[in-house]
């Protein structure tokens, strides 16, 4: 799934785009609202994060743009300007959510889920299936949810690429190599460190002793296996 990003603050943008790729989403930036729809227009984003105060064009005259064409893609506003007038218009022009600047990481990701349940039950995923079991577990990719009995469990877009990959290979050991690829990308760079963290925090939701994990097995000095 893909973002594009437009904020004319270098670190606030370079940010965004770090918790949009740790979340799964593959990220374009724009740092002015020209650009912005440059980008749009080139590259056709799922969905799009928009500042409100920007050179060239603001995020509401971008916003107006992108409207009226492609009315369905989701929008959110994150802006420093919190009055409730411009929360209002930015309401107003279609945009799904409204984050005012200083925001936290999870406050973020929250949001971002939403707008993403939201569009993935609009647009579904051709690379997911509609709905998967693996273990106890039932996945529903457009929900970013898996549930356990009466448990749910929120989970990420690339959580939700990484249980995929595992149910369609149940008893075969996935190399590092093999999981990057599915589920980050053919052009990101390999850390081991970035996989085993990831697989550390989704057991934590996942399994129900993370400790003895009974799902994702860690096959040593090779990769991670279903059972």
């Amino acid at each position: 799934m893909k973002v594009l990003v437009a904020e004319d603050d270098k670190h606030t943008r370079e940010g965004l785009c770090e918790i949009l790729e740790a979340e799964g989403y593959q990220t374009l930036s724009a740092e002015n609202g020209d650009q912005a729809l440059a980008a749009f227009r080139k590259e056709q984003p799922d969905f799009v994060c928009l500042d409100v105060m920007m050179p060239k064009r603001d995020g509401f005259d971008v916003c107006r743009e992108i409207r009226k064409d492609h009315p369905a893609v989701p929008v959110i506003f994150i802006s420093a300007k919190s009055e409730e007038v411009d929360k209002v218009v930015g309401l107003e022009l279609g945009a799904d959510d409204f984050i005012t600047k200083p925001f936290g990481v999870k406050e973020v990701v929250a949001r971002i889920r939403a707008v993403t349940r939201r569009c993935m039950a609009a647009k579904p995923q051709r690379d997911l299936p509609d709905a998967f079991a693996i273990a106890d577990l039932e996945v529903s990719p457009a929900e970013l949810r898996a549930r356990r009995g009466k448990q749910t469990i929120d989970l990420s877009l690339r959580d939700v690429k990484l249980l995929d990959l595992f149910a369609q290979n149940p008893g075969v050991v996935l190399d590092r190599n093999t999981i990057f690829d599915a589920c980050w990308g053919m052009d990101y760079f390999p850390s081991s460190r970035t996989l085993d963290q990831h697989i550390s925090q989704l057991r934590k939701r996942i399994e129900r002793d993370p400790k003895d994990p009974q799902i994702i097995r860690t096959v040593h000095g090779v990769g991670y296996r279903y059972e």
